[in-house]
């Protein structure tokens, strides 16, 4: 995130998405270093525009050296005239003896075919936009942290954008894709929309009362499965072969829960239904039987690609360098597109060698956090189907739910640790086969996905919820991952049990079985917090992404706005009292290194240092990102109470 257009605004935001909800709410893995030996997946194919700019990027590297080159920033240029012509004057351009360009040369070769990065979408001012809405953060009293989260609703007019004419007219001339909706983008060298990010842009636009700008946002994703039968990781051409994690359900639940809005579930439902079969059939899913011979279905990550990301194509070659022959770094290109699928892009979580870039494995990982959501859309799909009137789908939803839980605690929770750890596969394994499930494949590194089932009301689910969720209430209704029966005016806490009470004595039944479970989800929870607590991440100023220190973004030292959230959120909805205070303590911790970081830079970062107050976080492919605004820090103080840390901000 580098680099701005050359109309751009300096002060576009790029963690904007997470301040937002948080204002409102080494034991490695014994496996082969030996990669495949072929690479035989799909592949979707590319553009000639994306292959001309990957070129005209390499070509710039080496004409205008390292020095603050940022290589997405070329193949986000825009023609001004056909490719054809395009191609034919840089073929023309004088080359010295070594075939090199000169800086002028290339320059004004730039500049007169090219529209810079970025131009391609152009300001929108948001309808729904209010200086300072009805509602907005009413538990926030304090003056400066309201008037701190008043200036970042504000920045989501510096968000807003369209696409240009140009896009709709000619889309052959940029790589940015044609979207039916307005668009919010996370800013700096980000000029796009992202998928997962989208999220948590969602639920800062929830907070802001912006409902249009959010709906706008899910149709703009609906519309990428539409047309190519998943949402992108992002809405440009080069990007069309891998998605990012799954939470387009997630997002309209969000705004369900504040709309009501039922045509909107009606248009998402069968796109639902699109992506999770995208996610749940043939590469991405793959099958492991247990110790006693039962057979789990669970999904990871592989990208539709194994060559060059064209948004990193130098710094792919030059890391592929080290390898022997083409396969391997058929192989290694894969992998690497296979992680920035994961979003995590890049960890020592996907690396076999800590220290080697070239032994990234996600593909061969299943992932805690992607198959944590991929329940999450379960339960969601279910909501919605019941929402709908379609009982069917949403009762064979519920029991992929159930079926998917039974299968992460039976592959990925480690009793011992207590906490849901990363599963190996085994080296050169296909996807079509069925793998004995083996201890020693489980990953017992400490990352902050371990903890993420948290966020699932299936994991989370104890005593202290049931009994608050008890109300005299004679209506029977599903929420998104919680089912509540309710019965004689009992409203019984059912943590995702389907059942119906007809009679007293199965109403007895049910309502034992609702304690065992809830008996059980309590000493689950009990057992997490201690290993949380005890695991090394919870630093200074929020939760570290890891334990290594590898200088990739996603370790340590570096915390991430999302991974905070979702583990907040799930402690608060724990109904714990003990989670609940640790939610709290993290929550100030990570909002006064947000809060001093922009008193001191007057910006939000992508990242920060959990160890410094106030100090942002570093390491990656680029430049660490000022203004981005996670939106995530209002709903945090929003749900857990928001004057504690309100009454005294810079303590």
């Amino acid at each position: 995130m580098a680099f701005f257009s050359r109309s751009g605004n300096p002060f576009t935001l790029f963690p904007f998405r997470f301040l937002f909800l948080l204002l409102t709410t080494m034991n490695i893995v014994e496996a082969s270093s030996e990669p495949c030996s072929a690479d035989t997946g799909p592949v979707i194919p590319t553009t000639r525009l994306v292959k001309f700019l990957q070129t005209l990027q390499e070509t710039s590297l080496k004409t205008f050296g390292p020095n603050n080159f940022d290589p997405k920033m070329y193949v986000d240029l825009s023609l001004k005239s056909n490719l054809s012509t395009t191609i034919d004057a840089f073929d023309k351009l004088p080359r010295n003896a070594t075939g090199a360009i000169s800086a002028q040369d290339l320059s004004k070769f730039i500049d007169d075919y090219f529209d810079g990065a970025g131009n391609d979408l152009v300001y929108a001012d948001p309808p729904d936009f209010v200086p300072e809405p009805e509602g907005f953060l009413p538990k926030v009293e304090n003056s400066q942290v309201r008037a701190w989260a008043l200036e970042v609703h504000s920045l989501w007019k510096n968000l807003s954008r369209k696409l240009s004419d140009s896009v709709l007219n000619r889309p052959e001339f940029h790589t940015l894709l044609p979207l039916p909706g307005s668009v919010v983008i996370p800013g700096s060298r980000f000029r796009e929309v992202y998928y997962w990010d989208s999220y948590w842009v969602i639920r800062g636009l929830m907070a802001s009362k912006m409902y249009d700008t959010a709906k706008s946002i899910v149709t703009n994703l609906i519309s990428f499965i539409d047309t190519y039968g998943y949402v992108l990781n992002g809405a440009r051409a080069y990007y069309t072969n891998r998605s990012q994690p799954p939470l387009l359900s997630a997002m309209i639940q969000e705004i369900y829960k504040q709309t009501g809005d039922l045509e909107l579930v009606r248009k998402a439902l069968p796109a639902l239904l699109k992506e999770y079969q995208f996610w749940n059939t043939g590469i991405h899913s793959v099958t492991i039987q247990d110790s006693q011979a039962s057979s789990h279905k669970l999904s990871r990550y592989y990208a539709m690609w194994n060559k060059p990301r064209p948004e990193s194509t130098t710094l792919d070659k030059a890391w592929a360098s080290k390898l022997l022959n083409d396969s391997e770094k058929q192989h290694f290109y894969r992998e690497v597109a296979s992680t920035a699928e994961s979003g995590w892009d890049f960890s020592t979580r996907w690396m076999r060698n800590t220290s080697d870039i070239t032994t990234l494995s996600t593909t061969s990982i299943l992932p805690v956090d992607l198959n944590i959501f991929v329940l999450r859309m379960e339960l969601d799909i279910a909501f919605f189907a019941k929402v709908v009137g379609d009982n069917e789908t949403a009762e064979s939803f519920l029991e992929a739910s159930q079926t998917r839980k039974q299968a992460i605690n039976s592959v990925f929770w480690n009793e011992e640790k207590g906490q849901w750890l990363d599963y190996w596969l085994d080296n050169g394994a296909t996807f079509e086969e069925c793998q004995a499930w083996q201890a020693s494949n489980q990953n017992h590194r400490a990352y902050a996905s371990n903890y993420l089932p948290l966020w699932i009301d299936l994991f989370n689910s104890g005593l202290a919820t049931w009994l608050r969720n008890l109300k005299f209430n004679p209506v029977f209704k599903i929420r998104s991952g919680t089912m509540f029966i309710m019965v004689s005016k009992i409203r019984t806490y059912t943590s995702g049990i389907w059942g119906e009470v007809i009679t007293c004595a199965n109403l007895l039944r049910g309502i034992l079985r609702i304690l065992l479970v809830v008996c059980t989800d309590t000493c689950l929870v009990k057992k997490v917090i201690k290993s949380l607590e005890s695991s090394g991440l919870v630093c200074a100023v929020g939760i570290a992404t890891s334990l290594i220190n590898s200088g990739n973004q996603w370790d340590y030292p570096n915390g991430w706005a999302p991974l905070q959230h979702m583990i907040i959120e799930g402690l608060l909805r724990s109904g714990s009292e003990e989670a609940r205070a640790m939610a709290e303590d993290i929550a100030v911790r990570w909002i006064r290194t947000n809060y001093v970081a922009y008193k001191k830079t007057g910006a939000m970062h992508e990242k920060y240092d959990v160890e410094k107050c106030g100090d942002f976080g570093g390491g990656g492919e680029y430049i660490p990102q000022a203004n981005w605004f996670w939106l995530v820090k209002w709903s945090c103080i929003s749900i857990i109470g928001g004057v504690w840390m309100a009454s005294r901000p810079e303590d």
